[in-house]
């Protein structure tokens, strides 16, 4: 009965065209992939920076790793809490302009940490419906009554907080993973101002891509930010940046930081070495910026509908089984997409995401452009 249930809800999940069988990719870089010996360009990847595979970086992270070893073997808890690890956190801090930092293994961990721990019934949280589902499930894990407004939408979230008991909580991304589109962040200032409420900013997609120095650009709203090493700044993990007052009650109450086993030191040795690569990245972050603008033009003059207002872009398909044949087709053509499909976005609203990095070229998106073209008309 039990095997019957899962064959079922496979079948159903082939049947609506959400099925989800990705391709086992054999090696990359920011810019290709290969798949079956075949290279393809890729518009997959979210190494926006190209450090992924920076020479400097695998040799630092190389290194660490033959120094400190392979694993911390321990909660930050009991013996994982090393001094290097405390050292990367508080560089991480000071750069970005928070008072404390806390390395995870994972962004979804770290959503679940904050959402799930810092607030209670005392509090209510609001929350753009656009999130990342590592942020609703955070939510739902924890004890403060959530509602959601509508994307982007400042007036629906001011209605929200006309009613609202209690201390108020508003929780959004800066750029969003999907749509590609950032929030009016000088219209949630105005009303964090006149309600006072606090603000929880996901900034995985910005940071080390936008903003000075890759600094983000949520800093004037956000009092809790999450970032992730596994985007732009090319590692893998997370981190948190927040108050001290806010360190300290994760570190005694959060069970995702808790039970759970800390990143080795070679990873925050890694991470030192990341945050210069970053500040140093003026140049990628501006070829990036027009690369972003570029693709957008062409699709556009070509009659696509296309959201985003820097490296992600979507481009707006809406049928879920012709957005993954599309996508089928493109990678025959030698280019590797992404299709977003229910439940990942609304159902009927399907998207090719595209991921744009710094080693891409103008030509890769002439001839991208040309093929979903010819494909799409």
């Amino acid at each position: 009965m039990f095997e019957k249930r899962l064959r079922q809800k496979l079948a159903l999940q082939k049947e609506k065209g959400l099925y989800r069988n990705p391709p086992v990719v054999e090696e990359g870089d920011s810019r290709t992939v290969t798949v079956d010996g075949r290279t393809l360009i890729n518009f997959a990847s979210n190494d926006y920076l190209a450090l992924g595979r920076s020479e400097t970086l695998r040799k630092k992270a190389a290194d660490a790793f033959l120094r400190y070893g392979t694993s911390s073997s321990s909660s930050r808890l009991v013996s994982g809490n090393a001094s290097v690890i405390r050292e990367a956190e508080k560089a991480y801090a000071a750069y970005f302009g928070y008072e404390e930092a806390i390395f995870f293994p994972s962004g979804y961990q770290a959503n679940l940490a904050i959402l799930s721990t810092l607030f209670g019934p005392d509090e209510s949280l609001f929350f753009d419906k656009h999130v990342h589902a590592s942020t609703v499930k955070g939510m739902q894990l924890g004890s403060a009554p959530f509602k959601g407004f509508r994307h982007n939408s400042m007036s629906h979230l001011e209605k929200r907080l006309k009613s609202a008991p209690g201390n108020s909580v508003v929780v959004t991304e800066s750029l969003f993973s999907m749509d590609g589109d950032t929030p009016p962040l000088a219209a949630l200032a105005e009303l964090k101002k006149k309600y006072g409420f606090l603000t929880v900013v996901d900034e995985a997609h910005a940071y080390g891509a936008l903003g000075t120095g890759g600094r983000g650009i949520a800093r004037n709203v956000a009092d809790v930010a999450l970032g992730t090493f596994g985007k732009a700044m090319g590692l893998f993990g997370a981190f948190v940046l927040l108050p001290s007052l806010y360190r300290e009650y994760l570190f005694n109450f959060a069970s995702p930081l808790i039970y759970t086993t800390a990143l080795p030191e070679a990873h925050a040795i890694t991470a030192l070495a990341v945050l210069s690569e970053v500040e140093q990245a003026n140049d990628k972050r501006a070829h990036l910026a027009h690369l972003s603008r570029y693709l957008t033009q062409l699709l556009t003059d070509r009659g696509f509908t296309v959201c985003g207002e820097a490296h992600i872009l979507a481009v707006q398909i809406g049928n879920e089984e012709r957005a993954h044949d599309l996508v089928t087709k493109l990678f025959e053509q030698g280019y590797f997409a992404f299709t977003a499909r229910f439940p990942t976005v609304p159902m009927g609203q399907a998207i090719i995401r595209l991921s744009l990095t710094a080693h891409h070229t103008e030509d890769d998106l002439q001839k991208f452009s040309d093929a979903l073209f010819n494909l799409g008309s």
